[in-house]
């Protein structure tokens, strides 16, 4: 069965974000600009969950209620699930974030980076799902160690059944109090852990306790062990070790405690 195909809203129906609404994140409450998909249709309402899918390094899928999939950080590399995404996100660190001659069926490709000097600037809704992104900079490894690109990485966040869901992509750097602003509310955040070519662990354990998710999914491992990011958190957060690639999330069912899963294959 073909995939059925998804149209852009136009700017003018794109929603007001539910993630920048508040500053402070409150537990397990559903704000009031948040309509489930059903309601909108004039349908019984449900529980609306969102599945997350790890699918390696750094890409991950997630399904929303709608239907939608959407794989981060793609590289044209099915690993694991498989599966096209209807959407694909991408950034341009490394050649494994990326591909510049995706799958012509993927129906909508984000690119985390800009072009002709420009940063890359995304307000994309479609179906249930609305994406948005917030620029990074990421170091130029072919000329200077120490000099950035900058706006070459974006942070993604998608906002889907109530959820604020974050991907870090390839962050090179601490984030100022401007980025935590222009990113709002996070009760999911995909962070890379690998302590090297990204940011340190100890760096990256400091920014993961500072937007405090809910639910914190390591990506980007390599040869980090997970006992020492957990070590780094200062006890505020649990760990939850899965033997399963899927986690499947809603709004209510998110964990009272901060806590970091660990998907199998992480």
């Amino acid at each position: 069965m073909p995939a059925p195909r998804l149209t852009q809203q136009p700017a003018q129906a794109i929603p007001a974000s539910q993630c920048l609404a508040i500053a402070n994140k409150v537990p397990n409450v559903v704000y009031a600009s948040y309509m489930p998909v059903q309601a909108r249709r004039g349908e019984a309402p449900r529980r609306e969950e969102v599945t997350i899918t790890y699918a390696g390094h750094s890409t991950y899928y997630i399904d929303t209620p709608g239907g939608v999939s959407v794989a981060t950080d793609f590289s044209g590399v099915y690993t694991a699930s498989g599966r096209l995404p209807h959407i694909a996100t991408m950034n341009r660190a490394h050649s494994t974030h990326y591909t510049l001659s995706p799958d012509p069926r993927i129906q909508h490709i984000l690119h985390g980076w800009g072009e002709a000097g420009q940063p890359a600037k995304h307000n994309f809704a479609v179906s249930d799902i609305y994406i948005r992104n917030v620029t990074t900079d990421i170091r130029a490894f072919r000329f200077d160690a120490e000099a950035l690109q900058k706006d070459a990485n974006s942070i993604f966040i998608f906002e889907v059944a109530g959820l604020c869901i974050g991907h870090l992509g390839h962050l090179h750097h601490p984030l100022d109090e401007t980025h935590i602003a222009a990113i709002g509310r996070l009760d999911i955040v995909m962070v890379p852990i690998d302590g090297g070519y990204t940011m340190s662990v100890e760096g990256m354990s400091d920014l993961t306790k500072r937007l405090r998710s809910s639910i914190v999914l390591p990506m980007h491992r390599f040869d980090t062990p997970l006992s020492d990011f957990h070590r780094r958190m200062g006890g505020q957060f649990e760990m939850d070790m899965r033997t399963s690639r899927s986690l499947t999330v809603s709004i209510g069912s998110l964990p009272k405690t901060p806590t970091i899963i660990v998907l199998d294959g992480v």
